[in-house]
């Protein structure tokens, strides 16, 4: 029931503090599961503090613990640990400060993480998100990289170095976050929904040095997983070595198995391009050529066959002009004469066909096949 106050009736600080102890005190004892994001030993003391951190998002608690429950957790404490851990709630009303008080500590082992990762593996291909037909195909020549790293790591430089040795003028939008620890998840999943909202950002890139399991723990994580195949841009996972194989490989549409390679995949070589268009200019010069030499040769094909049918029809119209000529000779009134007539011509030099029709005295001309002779037409005798 909530307390009844006034401006004039407050409640004091000490009634408050209880009213809070008494509620906090009903929660019991809980089993927690988190990531060790803060803790700094203290040799000699009682009591240990570290804060536990949700893996998915940015919370956390304070943990107290005695110095006996701290010992006795294999492997010993660090940060970046995965916990068990079965704690109280504890309030100090002194100064009003909360703390889980621990009860039980365990370490999350190597095998139950790996068993943790499988069933998150199987949950999430079952519902498609690594499914080939999701990936989506990355740019040929990115205008800018969206680059997410730890901060003045090798990883980033090994990325810079061989993408600008590629193609000098490649842009990059770089983040640099925690990559390893409690921070890495929120941090990580972050530059990407940012990167992924950036309009000249075609390609992004997700890169670390490789790590142990524990290290890559939060390439694993659901959240990040579910943001990448959320993604509209291109995603490269980029994360550890060959054989290192955390979620976010599965998810991403393409996976590098260094950062080196993820550069060399993601930028096209200049040096290559210009050899290529330099054989293809050639292989283009050498096809036209040939082209050229092909079309070179049909057209002296067709010449040659062209001059032989103009020279046949010449041939053929010469032969024509010959017989042709033959038979007007032939039937020519020189080719008459040439056979022994004679053609005679009156004083009008036209043809006399009647002998009547020239008067006695009267001029006449005869034409021979060669020369010409005079004559008069004498008197018919008696």
């Amino acid at each position: 029931m909530a307390l009844e106050t006034t401006p004039e009736s407050p409640a004091p600080v000490r009634k408050i503090a209880r009213s809070l102890d008494d509620w906090i005190s009903k929660l019991g004892a809980v089993w927690i599961d988190g990531q060790v994001a803060e803790y700094r030993p203290r040799p000699g003391a009682r009591f240990h503090y570290f804060v536990l951190r949700d893996t998915d998002v940015d919370m956390s608690l304070t943990v107290k613990a005695d110095s006996s429950v701290i010992g006795r957790i294999d492997p010993p404490l660090q940060e970046g640990q995965r916990l068990l851990v079965h704690a109280k709630p504890d309030f100090y009303a002194a100064r009003g400060s909360l703390s889980m008080l621990a009860r039980e500590i365990r370490a999350v082992g190597l095998g139950a993480l790996l068993e943790e990762l499988a069933r998150l593996r199987d949950l999430l291909a079952a519902e498609g998100l690594f499914a080939p037909e999701r990936k989506k195909a990355l740019p040929f020549l990115p205008r800018r990289i969206g680059l997410i790293c730890g901060r003045n790591s090798a990883a980033m430089q090994d990325v810079l170095v061989n993408a600008r040795e590629r193609w000098p003028a490649i842009g990059f939008e770089i983040r640099e976050v925690p990559v390893q620890g409690a921070q890495a998840v929120s941090a990580v999943t972050a530059a990407v929904r940012e990167l992924d909202e950036t309009p000249d950002v075609d390609v992004i890139l997700i890169t670390r040095g490789g790590g142990s399991v524990e290290d890559l723990l939060p390439f694993s994580n659901e959240a990040l997983v579910r943001a990448v195949a959320a993604c509209r841009t291109p995603v490269v996972s980029a994360i550890g070595h060959e054989q290192d194989a955390p979620l976010l490989d599965f998810v991403a549409d393409l996976r590098a198995s260094t950062p080196t390679d993820a550069a060399k995949r993601i930028v096209p070589s200049l040096a290559e391009q210009q050899s290529l268009i330099s054989a293809l200019r050639t292989r283009t010069g050498v096809v036209l050529r040939h082209m050229l030499e092909g079309e070179q040769q049909r057209l002296d094909h067709r010449r040659t066959r062209a001059t032989t049918l103009v020279r046949s029809r010449l041939d053929s119209a010469v032969q024509d002009v010959v017989h042709l000529r033959a038979r007007v000779r032939a039937l020519s009134p020189a080719a008459t004469l040439e056979r022994g007539y004679a053609i005679v011509l009156g004083d009008d030099d036209s043809i006399v066909r009647d002998a009547a029709a020239v008067q006695v005295g009267s001029r006449i001309e005869v034409r021979l096949a060669q020369g010409r002779l005079t004559a008069r037409r004498e008197p018919d005798d008696g």
